[in-house]
């Protein structure tokens, strides 16, 4: 009986410690997006290139880019004007490609909104939030923003570029905890806890890093994050639905871009769930490091268990409170074992001058420097945890 009242004390203070940003707070059941994107059956019956499309949902981006390469640019172009949505979120796509589509979309939703806000039929709480939807997506559509993919069904899922991803000879991909969305994910407040601000810190210290090298991040939020304290936070089910989603966006980035080695992938809070998850699917080509920020666990008892061959790294501070909980699994609730404990198996770096549960990547920390440095391939200055400097064995 002890040990079950501990397993159970366990579990609720996991579900408090990986609401994210925002601490306690009331929690809400939400019903995970997935499948292919709005308009997909439109886009299926299109025939005008003569050829069949590929199926956003099951094609392989390989397959899709090969696709799209054999048409020409007013072709490709054709096919944005008519399907905004699904090329905009089209692993396999051109870069700039999704960026025009998106741009295309945003633009549409917008309109779709602005009508909703006047519209008689509906609630002034109904015009409120769609005025506050379409302004979001007018700063979406501000000059110099590369929106890498768009989904306004449930709160909204986003990924946005920093940087020339084209031209980048690094790249990381920043995977978001909980409580973001569509509305949150660059917001002013507690910017380092955001993905657009860890993403934009990153690259910035990427570049002070290696000035010579070009680089670039990723802001992914393309899953249905938990909101609030609840069961959401302290199960797998929203990672579960959201980590085929990172698989296949990071496999799309493999057929479409070409940096120097495969991006990095951070994975924050549930977020590393998410990672921890997808790791099986993602391939040595398609992600070169994993590194997990404040993890609540991976799904996994160890690393072996992820069953991977990317690198996989770890970091926590002393002042984040997912350090006061134990990691374990009980009838579907927790996230398992510590990727910090020696035993998980992951290479354990610094984190010292980060706070909190979102300092990670913050200008000054151990972990932001080290995240670079992992990011840039330049193993041999990170900063391991310990003093004998373990987590560099066997890389130089």
């Amino acid at each position: 009986m002890p040990r079950l009242k501990r397993a159970l004390i366990a579990v609720v203070l996991t579900a408090a410690a990986v609401t994210g940003t925002t601490g306690w707070a009331t929690a809400s059941e939400q019903t995970p997006v997935t499948g292919p994107p709005p308009g997909t059956g439109d886009w299926l019956a299109d025939t005008a290139q003569g050829r069949h499309l590929p199926d956003p949902a099951t094609g392989r981006p390989g397959e899709v880019a090969t696709l799209l390469a054999s048409l020409t640019h007013d072709q490709q172009q054709a096919l944005a004007v008519r399907h905004p949505l699904v090329v905009g979120n089209l692993d396999g796509a051109p870069v700039t490609l999704r960026y025009t589509a998106n741009a295309l979309a945003l633009r549409m939703e917008r309109r779709r909104e602005l009508a909703r806000a006047e519209d008689p039929a509906l609630t002034p709480q109904d015009h409120a939030e769609a005025r506050q939807r379409a302004a979001r997506y007018t700063a979406l559509l501000r000059p110099g923003r590369q929106i890498l993919a768009f989904d306004p069904r449930g709160r909204g899922q986003i990924a946005e570029v920093y940087g020339d991803l084209r031209a980048a000879r690094r790249v990381a991909v920043v995977v978001p905890g909980s409580d973001i969305d569509l509305g949150s994910f660059d917001r002013d407040r507690d910017p380092y806890g955001t993905p657009a601000g860890m993403a934009r810190s990153l690259l910035e210290q990427m570049r002070r890093q290696q000035p010579d090298t070009p680089a670039a991040t990723i802001a992914w939020v393309g899953y249905t994050t938990p909101v609030g304290l609840g069961v959401d936070a302290a199960t797998a089910r929203l990672a579960q639905a959201g980590a085929p989603r990172l698989a296949r966006f990071l496999a799309g980035l493999a057929a479409t871009t070409h940096p120097a080695a495969p991006p990095a992938v951070l994975c924050h809070s549930y977020g590393s769930v998410v990672c921890g998850i997808a790791a099986s699917s993602v391939t040595t080509a398609e992600a070169s490091d994993l590194v997990v920020l404040g993890s609540p666990g991976m799904h996994s008892g160890n690393a072996a268990g992820l069953r991977t061959g990317v690198r996989l790294w770890a970091a926590r501070d002393g002042s984040d409170w997912i350090s006061r909980v134990p990691h374990l699994s009980l009838a579907g609730l927790g996230h398992g074992a510590d990727p910090v404990d020696p035993r998980f198996g992951a290479r354990v770096v610094s984190a010292d001058r980060a706070h909190g549960h979102t300092g990670y990547l913050a200008p000054g920390t151990d972990s932001l420097a080290n995240a670079a440095d992992i990011a840039l391939g330049d193993y041999p200055a990170v900063h391991c945890a310990t003093d004998d400097q373990e987590c560099r064995h066997d890389l130089g």
